[in-house]
């Protein structure tokens, strides 16, 4: 099993190497996702085939009997350690970055073999590290992963909002139909899948108050959207709406699907094809909130803002002594600021990181069974929160302007 391993180590890291030379400054952000994509697919395959191996470190296991999910979450947990340090280093270094004149700019978008060795030592260092510390690591990725759902939810408002003000701006009435096409379209697709939620989670003869009140309040928030953003004293757009209560309708389902195995009102079973798409599709969705948050970072409209940097153009004020060397201030002036945060920019990946090993552990430091994942009324009740905190930071979002007009919203 070592010879394997470090059979399989010196090959990634050849394909690591290679892959590195060929980057360049504009790849940067794509580079920084595959390497977080690579990390949750070596987190998964631990996962299935790591168990018997984390069993011969003694110190681990410390000679006790334990079951094979606690090491199979051990895994998860101590490569997420690994990756989390890495992006986290990485958000601290670039605290302050404003201009590509800034030698921590080249950090970000080049040195790419030493980056790869450094994720490498790191991901390795973790699993040298006492099982006090990965206990405390798991129970602060709870909070971190759900720091990280926040981060999501605000990147969806923002692309909702943004995918509604270009279309509008575009003034001409073929796009304010296709508005109309979508948001019903979007109305339509939630309000049949919640539908269908009725028949997969409410068996007859079986008393599932609960997950009815889950259904029912999905849908009477698809209501409340529409109504809220339709009102003439509220500027707010049906398309928004719309797409949210697609979203609220999916992380519903993905919250009941999440309910124990065996569960009466489980109409899925949470079979084991179910758990790998449930999983699949919950991976695919932190890369592209990842991805997408990266782009949206460049936007000067946003909390993801970098540090606001002085306007080349602008005049200044004269100051006595402004006798600056003409070569500095000519340099000043050719300095173009960062289009995105750094700092941000990594931060999101530290989150994610500890997001992906909840998605694996199932929010919690056991597991139904080593087939499963993600199953639990823990899962079940992040999902849920997580479905009324869009709801709320969407509302907010409609009447804050009405409720505090002498501040400015964007």
């Amino acid at each position: 099993m070592s010879c394997l391993i470090s059979c399989c180590t010196t090959a990634t890291c050849g394909l690591c190497t290679s892959v590195a030379s060929g980057l360049t400054n504009k790849s940067a952000r794509i580079a920084y996702c595959g390497l977080f994509g690579v990390s949750l697919v070596v987190s998964w395959i631990l996962r299935e085939v790591g168990a018997p191996l984390l069993e011969k470190f003694p110190w681990i296991s410390h000679s006790e009997t334990h079951p094979k999910e606690w090491y199979q979450i051990q895994a998860v947990l101590r490569l997420s350690l690994g990756n989390f340090l890495f992006f986290g280093i990485f958000a601290l270094i670039m605290i302050g970055v404003k201009d590509q004149n800034d030698r921590r700019d080249s950090w970000h978008h080049g040195g790419w073999i030493a980056k790869m060795v450094l994720w490498l030592l790191l991901v390795v260092l973790a699993f040298f590290i006492p099982n006090a510390v990965i206990s405390f690591y798991g129970t602060l990725s709870i909070f971190g992963a759900g720091a990280f759902l926040l981060v999501q939810v605000l990147i969806l408002l923002d692309f909702t909002h943004s995918w509604n003000d270009a279309w509008v701006e575009k003034d001409e009435q073929k796009w304010y139909v296709a508005l109309l096409v979508v948001s019903a379209g979007c109305y339509i697709a939630a309000f049949a899948f919640s539908g269908i939620l009725f028949i997969w989670f409410n068996p007859s003869g079986q008393d599932c108050g609960l997950n009815i009140f889950f259904i029912v309040m999905t849908m009477i928030l698809g209501f409340v959207f529409a109504i809220i953003a339709l009102h003439p004293a509220v500027s707010g757009s049906l398309l928004p709406a719309s797409v949210i209560s697609v979203y609220c309708a999916y992380v519903c389902y993905t919250g009941l699907s999440s309910e124990p195995h065996g569960y009466a009102c489980n109409g899925l079973n949470k079979s084991k094809a179910v758990t790998a798409s449930t999983l699949i599709l919950g991976m695919l969705t932190t890369v592209l909130s990842v991805l997408y948050s990266a782009v949206r970072a460049g936007s000067s409209t946003t909390f993801l803002s970098p540090p606001s940097s002085p306007k080349s153009g602008a005049k200044k004020p004269f100051l006595e002594g402004e006798d600056v060397e003409e070569g500095k201030e000519k340099k000043e002036k050719e300095a173009r600021p960062v289009s995105y945060s750094y700092t941000f920019f990594h931060l999101i990946f530290a989150l994610a990181s500890m997001y992906a090993a909840m998605l694996l552990s199932g929010w919690t430091n056991t597991s139904e069974s080593s087939d499963l994942i993600d199953v639990g009324w823990t899962t079940v009740w992040v999902r849920i929160c997580t479905e009324w905190v869009t709801a709320g930071l969407y509302v907010w979002s409609l009447i804050a302007p009405l409720l505090l007009p002498d501040r400015e919203f964007y």
